[in-house]
């Protein structure tokens, strides 16, 4: 199943590519088809059975002016998300997280002492490198869009003195549980005070929704760090978990994600997709 989910990513991924760069929108189902090198019939299948909804509909997921209708239509006022039973120790889709952060001192010491296991699994936005110590993951990044070896680079250079071990097994089932947004799972948040601020804020979007850079400083009580909050929410380590793909600027446009935008653009419109599908 994960394999499958993997390639019909990379279908979709490069039927956005195709997407964005047509000149005339909606782009017809035989001319996405024929991009592929598939039958339209095969391509509508693989779409409905990764979304549930038919590739014509899928692409008013994918445009630019998705981002806007989000911000119009399910806004999510973070002072108020968690009436509706989202927090930071709450429920995300329907998997519990149990969230544990560093100390301060901990943090400074940049990973000195700590082990932190890694590995690769196959995830519904492509090839997923997740990192965790014995207490949560710590870290789920996408290489779809950059590779595997920048994925590499990027979180081990967040805590460069920690010692890595390669041993999926010892996160495997906390892995799985967030690729499959499935389960229970534990997450070891390894940050300084403010981005764990911003981090947690995160968890509070619902599935489907967005929120701003700007709502976001005032949900923590700094309005004017809008800039350093869009920082903080860069550096998220744990991307799908801690949703930073849900954060939009106050335009409506995506801003940017650590992982690719494609791969941001592919969140939301999968996100949303599911809301309106079971609505």
């Amino acid at each position: 199943m994960e394999q499958q989910n993997t390639y019909h990513f990379d279908v979709m991924r490069r039927a956005i590519d195709y997407i964005d760069g047509a000149t005339q929108h909606p782009v017809a189902l035989d001319d996405i088809a024929a991009h592929m090198n598939m039958s339209p019939a095969h391509f509508q299948r693989l779409f409905t059975q990764w979304v549930g909804i038919s590739p014509k509909r899928y692409q008013q997921y994918l445009t630019l002016d998705h981002a806007k209708t989000l911000l119009r239509d399910r806004f999510t006022t973070l002072e108020t998300a968690g009436e509706i039973g989202l927090s930071g120790t709450g429920r995300l889709h329907d998997m519990f997280i149990r969230w544990e952060a560093m100390s301060p001192g901990e943090f400074a010491k940049q990973g000195e002492g700590l082990t932190i296991y890694y590995g690769w699994f196959d995830s519904a936005f492509g090839p997923a490198l997740s990192m965790g110590t014995d207490r949560g993951l710590c870290g789920l990044a996408f290489s779809a869009e950059f590779g595997p070896g920048i994925a590499i680079a990027d979180l081990t250079a967040r805590w460069p003195r920690a010692t890595y071990v390669e041993k999926p097994d010892a996160i495997a089932a906390w892995t799985h549980a967030a690729l499959g947004l499935s389960g229970d799972t534990a997450l070891h948040m390894i940050g300084a005070p403010f981005q764990l601020q911003v981090w947690e804020a995160l968890l509070r979007i619902p599935s489907g929704h967005v929120t701003t850079y700007s709502e976001i400083a005032q949900s923590i009580g700094r309005p004017k760090a809008v800039r350093a909050v869009g920082t903080a929410v860069g550096r998220n380590p744990v991307s799908l978990l801690i949703p930073c793909h849900r954060a939009l600027r106050k335009s409506g446009a995506l801003g940017g994600y650590h992982w690719g935008l494609p791969v941001k653009r592919a969140l939301l419109a999968w996100e949303s997709a599911r809301v309106d599908g079971a609505a």
